[in-house]
């Protein structure tokens, strides 16, 4: 690099727009090492300063060397998470502590999904080689590895109160098993497509899943009889991306790559009301406890509170790029998005303003989590980190 005087009108250039210099011109040559230009990150100030992208985590998990996809909180312990990524790998490591952490190592493939049980004693990961792995959170021992067909598990849930496991395949299949006894119990077969979400009713008597075949499906567990199938006019148009279940075990939300949301009574598996606002892809469901309002986010840079009994639009609360994730702050009025520019927001559900913005991540959000003492939300992203926030000044 060459700093150069004031001689700039004397300079000749040729037909292809290249600068030629004399040795006179030059008043001192400095050697750049490529390490100090400036990261992506980082921007140039108007003295010619580094002024670095503002990070506001109180602390950062490095330990994954790759994007991580999935986060899960203890329900139990406000310090332990649990992650999970495309290097194969997941982690128990707690917040704050650099030393502590603990690699969950035996998957072959990305680690899509993690999960506690309700009562935090058990951890599963799911992976795209196929298996579910449960680990005793208390010792992080690995208990039991579950098998399905070999074809990936795109994502896994705990029974409300219990040990039993569901868990979603690239196979079209549902699978359920004893995660005390590491026996499989159940497969739900039915969908024509990879399983993309599912849960089961809060009252735990009920398995509702979504596919990219378009379709809901409503299960017994103990059965594994499909009740119903919902798809068709006025259903979705093409594959579901996420659901979410009321409280009170009636109703099912479900959100698509059409762009759709729709509520279904799980009873009689019928469409009731469609929430026609989003114009690309939903991404993410989240229900505000003990409220009747939801809040989906979409492809289209926006995050969308709705009041259900009126299957009305509240608010729009407005993103630079894409909402991939969302979770509500406990019973309070924030929901918290992720999104595509790396940033997390909070959001006032009442009056639709941004309340905070957190920065500090260089990729998009994958996932977000809530400590169980709701003093802490913890982001992973496609940047290979996961950072925590403080939210207590939001409970």
């Amino acid at each position: 690099m060459s700093i150069h005087g004031d001689g700039a009108g004397d300079y000749e250039s040729d037909e292809e727009g290249e600068v030629f210099l004399d040795e006179d011109d030059i008043i001192q040559e400095i050697a750049i090492d490529e390490e100090d230009l400036p990261d992506r990150d980082e921007e140039v100030g108007s003295d010619g300063g580094m002024v670095e992208e503002a990070d506001d985590s109180v602390f950062v998990f490095r330990g994954h060397s790759d994007e991580i996809y999935t986060v899960s909180c203890s329900p139990t312990d406000a310090s332990l998470v649990a992650t999970g990524g495309k290097d194969d790998r997941g982690f128990f490591w707690k917040i704050g502590s650099v030393d502590s952490s603990l690699e969950l190592r035996g998957h072959q493939d990305t680690v899509s999904t993690v999960a506690f049980s309700f009562d935090g004693q058990l951890l599963a990961t799911g992976s795209f080689d196929g298996h579910v792995h449960i680990w005793d959170t208390s010792s992080g021992s690995l208990k039991f590895t579950l098998e399905g067909s070999g074809e990936g598990f795109e994502w896994l849930k705990w029974h409300p109160r219990g040990h039993l496991l569901i868990a979603g395949s690239e196979d079209a299949n549902v699978w359920m098993w004893n995660a005390d006894k590491g026996v499989c119990l159940n497969t739900f077969s039915g969908h024509g497509s990879t399983v993309t979400c599912g849960d089961f009713t809060p009252d735990g008597k009920i398995i509702c899943t979504g596919s990219d075949d378009a379709s809901l499906r409503i299960w017994n567990p103990k059965t594994g009889e499909c009740f119903h199938v919902v798809k068709g006019h006025p259903y979705h148009t093409d594959g579901l991306t996420c659901l979410s279940i009321t409280s009170d075990s009636t109703i099912a939300i479900t959100g698509s790559k059409d762009g759709s949301v729709h509520l279904v009574n799980i009873t009689v598996g019928r469409v009731i009301s469609s929430l026609s606002s989003h114009t690309a892809s939903v991404e993410c469901i989240g229900l505000k406890p003990n409220a009747l309002w939801a809040t989906t986010g979409g492809m289209d840079q926006k995050l969308i509170i709705w009041d259900l009994q009126s299957s009305s639009v509240r608010c729009t609360c407005d993103h630079e790029e894409g909402v991939t994730s969302l979770t509500w702050l406990g019973t309070s009025q924030y929901v918290a998005s992720g999104c595509v520019d790396g940033k997390v927001r909070i959001w006032d559900s009442l009056s639709g303003g941004c309340a905070r913005t957190f920065s500090g991540h260089a990729d998009t959000i994958q996932s977000l989590a809530i400590s169980a003492d709701g003093n802490s939300l913890v982001s992973v992203s496609d940047d290979g980190t996961a950072r925590v926030f403080s939210i207590s000044e939001f409970k």
